[in-house]
């Protein structure tokens, strides 16, 4: 079935009556203290009947139809406009840099000419799936709701670009950013991303601390990676039935750290002697998502050295739910809780920037003015 008809029936039947959506949706699922939201099961339910049964299919296809998926099942935005830029990568930043990253910034009708806070997004998809394209949707409902702009980084994948490529991207493009906030009009600079983009987004914040350099005034972190290899914990309570699969968050971890690589340290804050160098941040966590135990710790040990840290886990929800926003009340919330939290967080962190240089300034390479 094709996505933009899969979101028309989808739509209609979490519209549906209670009792008729637990008919279809099968017995109420409680597990750990908690209950699963009735419109994620049954849209868990009805997309995997219309999934192909049988072998995952091919790297490549994931990636289509993740960028499909998102696409298909999302909200239209008429607020928010976009346009393609591209942002300058070091050549000595790393062996084998890009040169250049490909990107896209969002900009909210209402904040055009203006200076406002900035979000450098990474999307999800566990270093190996995910686009800018996938990210859209996520993207236009924060640039929207929270009123700041969004700049949505693609950053390279897995297994083609393993650790350290998508990292060395991130940091390269927060760097960017901060150099040079101006062209954008940004006040504050946040960072942030879903999943994977969680973990890029915090592990880029906090290299860059680290080495003495500015970073980002803000940290939105949306079920994040920060754990690898772990075993256990909500990896085992919630391995399978609730999308995304424990040996899914596995094979990931396979495509993304080189054999014999410690696979900790790429992924996670939680060994590091530093943290208290973190900006402050938003940590959120879905109650059925394997890796739910492994952002609250990371909210811990973020609290345990001082980190000013807004934590919230949404117990119904699964792993990914920002896709679901515009099918699901509950995920929409969420959504809309983000956003809440980044509009606090550039209020009460936003540095001005030293001039109102234009959107077209040179650093900036526009490749495509037109809204899309």
């Amino acid at each position: 079935m094709k996505f933009p008809i899969l979101r028309r029936v989808l739509r209609g039947l979490v519209g549906l009556p209670r009792p008729v959506k637990r008919a279809i949706a099968g017995r109420r699922v409680e597990l750990d203290g908690q209950v699963l939201d009735l419109d994620v099961q049954m849209v868990i339910r009805l997309i995997s009947l219309a999934a192909n049964p049988g072998e995952d299919p091919p790297l490549s296809d994931q990636r289509r139809l993740t960028d499909e998926a998102a696409t298909g099942l999302a909200e239209i935005t008429r607020s928010v406009v976009s346009r393609s830029v591209t942002i300058p990568v070091p050549v000595g930043l790393s062996r084998d840099a890009p040169g250049t990253l490909d990107a896209r910034l969002y900009e909210p009708v209402d904040v055009a000419g203006a200076t406002a806070g900035l979000l450098v997004f990474f999307h999800g998809g566990g270093f190996a799936l995910g686009s800018i394209v996938s990210g859209d949707p996520l993207c236009r409902a924060l640039a929207q709701q929270a009123g700041a702009r969004v700049l949505s980084v693609e950053y390279r994948l897995a297994p083609e670009h393993p650790f350290p490529a998508g990292l060395s991207d991130a940091v390269a493009a927060l760097r960017y950013v901060l150099a040079h906030r101006a062209e954008f009009r940004a006040g504050a600079v946040a960072v942030g991303g879903d999943s994977a983009g969680a973990n890029l987004a915090l592990t880029a914040a906090h290299q860059l601390a680290r080495r003495g350099e500015p970073t980002a005034e803000f940290v939105l972190a949306l079920y994040p990676v920060t754990d690898a290899g772990r075993q256990g914990g909500s990896r085992e309570l919630f391995s399978v039935g609730f999308g995304l699969r424990t040996q899914d968050v596995e094979w990931f971890e396979g495509l993304y750290l080189p054999e014999g690589l410690d696979p900790i340290r790429p992924t996670a804050l939680l060994e590091a002697d530093d943290l208290d160098v973190m900006p402050p941040a938003y940590v959120a966590t879905a109650g059925f998502d394997p890796l739910r135990d492994e952002g609250e710790e990371l909210v811990t040990a973020l609290r345990a050295v001082g980190v000013p840290v807004v934590a919230r886990r949404f117990p119904g929800l699964v792993h990914g739910y920002a896709g679901f926003a515009g099918l699901i009340p509950a995920a929409r919330d969420a959504v809309l809780d983000a956003a809440s939290a980044l509009r606090a967080g550039i209020a009460l962190t936003g540095a001005q920037p030293s001039s109102g240089m234009a959107l077209d300034t040179p650093g900036v390479a526009d490749r495509n003015a037109g809204i899309s």
